[in-house]
């Protein structure tokens, strides 16, 4: 089975998708096998984090954001990829220390996360974008 999940942002945020992959999960019938996701662009991320506090996105996005502040911020002046704005070589830094795909078991038609772990699309650039998160599940026999 496969699926492509489309996620509208409007700057940095965590975007939980794991209510419509579960759903998509349920209604394609999967049993026991492997889920793999994909986000299809360099300036975005997928993520497993803490979905029962909220403050736990807002503390990671800020940490990223000390991590990789804009170019234009001074102590970036090293960075030379500029040409789509100063969030933009950020973003492609944030995406590479965060992963861009991710394998979740499933069991019984559903994903094996832990209590308070959620799935998240994790939108690295201010300006809105439409990101593609392509799901695909094997089944195991």
């Amino acid at each position: 089975m496969m699926h492509v999940l489309t996620v509208a942002t409007q700057g940095p945020a965590c975007h939980d998708i794991t209510a419509e992959l579960a759903d998509w999960l349920r209604s394609g019938g999967a049993v026991r096998g492997v889920l793999t996701l994909i986000v299809q662009h360099t300036s975005a991320s997928l993520l497993i984090q803490e979905n029962a506090d909220p403050e736990v996105q807002a503390d990671l996005l800020a940490w990223l954001d000390r991590l990789a502040p804009p170019a234009d911020d001074p102590s970036m002046g090293w960075i030379t990829h500029r040409y789509e704005g100063p969030d933009d070589m950020p973003a492609h830094l944030k995406a590479a220390v965060l992963p861009t795909s991710l394998q979740i078991p499933v069991d019984r038609g559903r994903m094996i996360l832990g209590r308070w772990q959620g799935i998240y699309l994790v939108e690295h650039r201010r300006a809105p974008h439409r990101r593609q998160v392509v799901a695909m599940f094997a089944s195991q026999a």
